[in-house]
């Protein structure tokens, strides 16, 4: 996995975002709330944070069902710890190789790396979409601001974006899945006459990847997927509001769900590992819209961005240490210059 200019450029990104969000900010304001949180909730909402990944996991499992059906836990949890560590220290979004990858090596074979690699395409649809039904549902509270603009653009206009890019992708996978015959006659003329060295190499992946976008396709694997998703986003608002609560903030659940959102949202664009600068300056900005002063809504961001940030590395971190995994060896597999992860020994586990 190299640097490169899409990582120079997210640092650069991070550090604009960190300077707008710091920007007339009274630290000695910031330092005394601190000071004063409640310290029992603030490692509540900690533990709440943490708590989505393992749900996360376990949606997993009904993406790759018609892969590799009921795949335990025990392979499912490290790679998706792996993962979200990867995305909280490595560039450029690293955390959905390693997690793939790290997949696809301890299912022992069962799960080639491009299908691995599709059924992660499948979970942030479903998150995308859960998390735009949420936020369109805490927009419709009364006491959400009628006329809200995050930085200049009205919330109308970034939920219509929202909700073309997922239908466009949506439209996407759903072609995959339904004309897969079209979709490899389309690809094998296109790339017979660019690169024809790379026909079968190709047409291998997209078979894995339709196969990943199986789930698609069967209605109640839709809804075990919808529903775990639909958890996962839920308990993760709740960390929001307990962190409001710890920091002295009384803002609502639909406060919580429409600043998850937000920051969802925005955390697409180029940054650092960890999404610092985005997700202080959304908090700054979108607890603002309800009338939270700047260093309250900064201090929730501080806190909360560390305490549910921490957790999720460390475990990673052991998981990604204790498999042996290398950024050299997943850096190969996704330039198809190696091959497939080799079976894993220490990649164990029960249901």
């Amino acid at each position: 996995m190299k640097f490169g200019w899409r990582g120079a450029l997210g640092i650069l990104l991070s550090v604009g975002f960190l300077y707008l969000a710091f920007r007339h900010i009274e630290f000695a304001k910031v330092v005394a709330n601190i000071r004063k949180a409640n310290l029992g909730l603030l490692l509540l909402s900690a533990v709440l944070a943490t708590g989505i990944f393992p749900l996360r996991a376990i949606r997993w499992r009904p993406i790759l069902d018609p892969i590799a059906p009921n795949l335990p836990f025990g392979v499912l949890w490290p790679p998706t710890a792996m993962g979200m560590m990867a995305n909280n220290v490595f560039p450029v979004r690293a955390g959905e190789l390693v997690r793939a990858f790290g997949l696809s090596r301890a299912a022992k074979g069962a799960v080639p790396f491009p299908a691995a690699f599709a059924s992660l395409v499948v979970d942030r649809l479903f998150d995308a979409i859960v998390v735009f039904l949420l936020m369109f549902g805490a927009m419709l509270d009364p006491a959400f601001p009628p006329r809200a603009q995050v930085l200049g653009y009205s919330m109308s206009s970034i939920a219509l974006v929202g909700v073309a890019l997922i239908v466009g992708v949506l439209g996407a996978l759903y072609a995959m899945v339904l004309f897969p015959t079209r979709v490899l006659a389309l690809y094998e003329a296109v790339v017979r006459r660019i690169a024809p060295k790379l026909e079968e190499k190709g047409r291998s992946a997209i078979i894995a990847i339709t196969n990943g976008l199986s789930v698609l396709r069967a209605p109640g694997r839709f809804a075990a997927v919808f529903g775990w998703t639909l958890a996962h986003w839920l308990l993760n608002a709740l960390a929001f509001l307990v962190a409001f609560r710890a920091v002295g903030i009384d803002a609502s659940f639909g406060a919580a769900l429409f600043l998850q959102g937000l920051i969802a949202i925005f955390v697409a664009l180029p940054q650092a590992p960890g999404f610092f600068g985005v997700f202080e300056l959304l908090g700054k900005v979108g607890l603002g819209l309800y009338g939270i002063p700047e260093d309250a809504a900064v201090t929730w961001a501080i806190a909360f961005h560390f305490v549910s940030w921490l957790p999720i590395t460390l475990i990673g971190g052991w998981y990604f240490i204790h498999t042996g995994l290398s950024l050299a060896e997943i850096g190969r597999v996704e330039e198809g210059g190696g091959d497939e992860p080799e079976p894993s020994s220490t990649a164990t586990g029960s249901r």
